[in-house]
């Protein structure tokens, strides 16, 4: 069997809308071209979102598409052990500090970036350097945030932070495509110290999608040109830790009317409405693919 694998990965907190199904058979007809292998996986990390219903729905929805998929289905809420383990070894390492800044700023950063949302700034380092050993974090929730500067400093030697880059075969937002390098140094001055974990969220969406994606040894990750910016975030993630590297194929995105990015909150495009509408399969794959 070849060693191609994708991967569709939604969270069950709404409905699959076109933008969904674009990814999924997106995906789905490049694993069945390369003869290789298509996964689904549940990110179900927020548990105060994720919904049985929702995830009853969307495997319904996909296998209406005619996507169909190896079992088991990988849960992020059975991998909870897995995230925590790593973030000891960042602990452990010094790459990690506790951080007890705005819960409001904290909840954009554990979040998925998407298109017209509003980017957290960058933290200022309010926290750095803070010890876990501090009295008044057992009195307090706090988040756990990667010290950028010193895991940048960690993947060179002598002071020279290592060079990394990744594979696009699809499109960044501003039609970027192949080998791209990422400029290091530059990471801490526009991403900053990302939150990695908080303490009712085992692990935010950089870490968990990393990590997953290596256990499910993912070859090729499929999804929306929204999510590009977050990419050279999992390729320092995926140094950190010695995990692979997947080719990355990032896709444009569906829009309604007003050229806006749809989201779950968009029923006039969920599959389930499209569906009691009287649409096919055949439809809504002419629908995104044209």
């Amino acid at each position: 069997m070849s060693s191609h694998v994708e991967r569709f990965a939604p969270s069950p907190t709404g409905s699959l809308h076109l933008g969904h199904a674009y990814s999924a058979l997106m995906a789905h007809d490049a694993a069945i071209k390369a003869k290789g292998r298509f996964l689904l996986r549940i990110e179900d990390i927020d548990t105060t979102r994720s919904r049985a219903e929702f995830e009853t729905a969307l495997l319904d929805d996909l296998a209406w598409l005619g996507i169909t998929w190896e079992e088991p289905v990988l849960r992020q809420s059975d991998r909870f052990d897995a995230y925590r383990a790593v973030l000891n070894q960042f602990r452990d390492r010094g790459l990690l500090y506790p951080c007890t800044c705005t819960r409001k700023q904290i909840a954009a950063a554990m979040s998925a970036p998407q298109e017209g949302t509003d980017r957290p700034p960058v933290y200022p380092g309010t926290c750095r350097g803070r010890s876990f050993d501090d009295p008044a974090l057992a009195r307090t929730d706090y988040a756990l945030r990667l010290d950028m500067r010193k895991a940048l400093a960690s993947l060179g030697g002598a002071g020279v932070i290592r060079k990394v880059h990744f594979k696009e075969i699809g499109r960044g937002p501003k039609g970027e495509k192949g080998k791209i390098s990422l400029d290091m140094a530059a990471l801490i001055d526009t991403v900053g110290d990302i939150v990695l974990a908080r303490k009712d969220v085992p692990a935010s969406y950089h870490l968990s999608v990393v990590l997953d994606d290596a256990f499910q040894q993912v070859s090729h990750v499929t999804r929306g040109e929204d999510l590009f910016d977050a990419t050279p975030i999992h390729r320092v993630l995926q140094a950190l830790t010695g995990r692979p590297t997947p080719i990355y194929r990032h896709h444009r995105l569906i829009r309604d009317d007003a050229g806006r990015r749809l989201a779950k909150r968009d029923d006039a495009r969920a599959l389930a409405t499209l569906r009691a509408e009287g649409r096919t399969p055949e439809d809504i794959r002419a629908m995104v693919m044209r």
